[in-house]
């Protein structure tokens, strides 16, 4: 390999909140934050929003979605024209 020419690659932490899973891995990404792993030593921690234990996939349980929104954006752009019923 070239010198600094590829990505740091190094110990990281990434951290599903929704599940309260954390898991160690190797990877190129980075954050400014860190977090005390359960070997002692202090790691970059990324955040992220789905993992294998939270996934429905894996877990066979679905997660409420913000429909809400999506209904609002789309009334907002498409306006009354967008409804199929006509009202």
């Amino acid at each position: 390999m070239q010198k600094d020419k590829h990505p740091d690659y190094r110990p990281v932490v990434f951290r599903d909140r929704s599940a309260g899973y954390a898991f160690l891995t190797r990877s190129t990404a980075s954050s400014e934050r860190s977090i005390e792993w359960d070997d002692g030593n202090t790691y970059p921690v990324v955040d992220v929003e789905i993992s294998a234990e939270s996934h429905p996939f894996h877990t066979g349980h679905a997660r409420a979605v913000d429909t809400e929104g999506r209904i609002a954006k789309f009334e907002r752009r498409y306006g009354e024209a967008g409804r199929e019923d006509g009202s």
